[in-house]
Order: structure tokens, then C-alpha cells, then sequence
């Protein structure tokens, strides 16, 4: 639901239509949620708005402003979401993703993870970022650190090399806040 929650702003009556869902979250709710019709109508109404919301953007991204890049990493999924600033309307989604880690990349350290989501995003939205300013918010701080300081890791070394061709600035954000790209890292991916 705080997928959902995070782009309330774009879906009208955003309060009204998640009611059913949001009485849940009461106190007086037993541990076993009473998950019914009505709240299965909302949650439905809630994912077709919020498919409609995230259409918008792609008609009225503007290629001359700067980009943010929110990403994340679990034990066995990375994701990412592009966000561009609409003036008065806050970040505005213009594209989603996420992969399945294989095997070898699943063992990696939380830090090479968190890279490897970072590369992988800068990639894979290369088409609207390339050449353009781009904030890359993650929720694990050593990452800020990758383009600043000498790493010991070949890898990480690598891939702060392969950042070099970016215009890109990573920044700290605390996970709770990440909503949307912890969201995406959590998703089970089919191979």
C-alpha cells in the first residue's frame, strides 16, 4: 500500500477510494486481516488509477530537465524508479524496473548489491538520462561514497569507472522513505 500511498498526489480521491483498505491499519483490526470484497474492489481501483497516474508522465516528460533515480537492492531483486520534478506536482514517475539477481550476484556484499542496482538503473534508463543531471537516491549511505574515495574492490572499482559516463550525483535516503524503489526490489521476478 505505500507503493500506492507514495503517488497519492496523482490519484484523484486518492483518501476516499483506499478507505476500505486503510480501515485495516486500525488497532481494532484482529491479526487476521478481514480482507473482503469491498477492500478487493478498492485495492483493484487504487492499482488501475495508479496505472493511469504513471502513464501520464511519459506525454509530458521535459528532456532539458534533470533527472532522479531511486533504486534499491534485497537479498534477491534489485529495483529502480526515474522520477523527473513536475513544477507544483512534486517527482512524477516516467518509468519502473526490476530484475531478478542471479545466483553469484545474490551473494554479494549489500554494497556491491546497491552499486550493481545503480549501474544497472543508470543502463537501463540510459536513453532518457544519457548526456542529462541526474540525482541517484539510495538507501545505503557507503554508496554515496563510490565515486569519492579509492576503493580495495576490483569490482567496485569497475563500476566507478562506468560511472564516469554519467552526470550523476548519489545521495542518501533513508529506506522507510524509499518507498517505491524498496517496493520494486521486493517484487518476485519470473526468469
Amino acid at each position: 500500500m505505500d507503493f500506492v500511498s507514495y503517488f497519492r498526489d496523482h490519484i484523484e480521491n486518492f483518501a476516499e477510494i483506499a478507505k476500505p483498505v486503510t480501515d485495516l491499519t486500525g488497532k481494532t483490526v484482529p491479526s487476521k486481516i478481514p480482507w473482503g470484497e469491498e477492500e478487493n474492489k478498492a485495492f483493484e481501483e487504487l492499482t488501475a488509477q495508479l496505472c493511469q497516474a504513471t502513464m501520464e508522465p511519459m506525454q509530458i516528460v521535459d528532456f532539458n530537465k534533470p533527472y532522479v533515480i531511486e533504486i534499491d537492492s534485497s537479498n534477491s531483486t534489485i529495483g529502480a524508479v526515474l522520477l523527473q520534478t513536475v513544477k507544483g506536482q512534486g517527482n512524477k514517475p516516467v518509468a519502473f524496473a526490476s530484475q531478478k539477481l542471479t545466483t553469484t550476484q545474490r551473494s554479494r556484499s549489500t554494497i556491491e548489491k546497491e552499486a550493481f542496482a545503480a549501474i544497472w538503473s543508470l543502463d537501463k534508463f540510459r536513453k532518457w538520462i544519457f548526456n542529462k543531471s541526474v540525482t541517484l537516491y539510495s538507501d545505503h549511505s557507503p554508496l554515496t561514497y563510490i565515486t569519492e574515495s579509492a576503493t580495495k574492490s576490483a569490482k567496485l572499482m569497475r563500476w566507478a569507472l562506468a560511472l564516469q559516463q554519467y552526470d550523476v550525483t548519489f545521495k542518501f535516503k533513508a529506506g522507510r522513505t524509499n518507498v517505491v524503489a524498496d517496493c520494486l526490489s521486493r517484487l518476485e521476478v519470473d526468469d
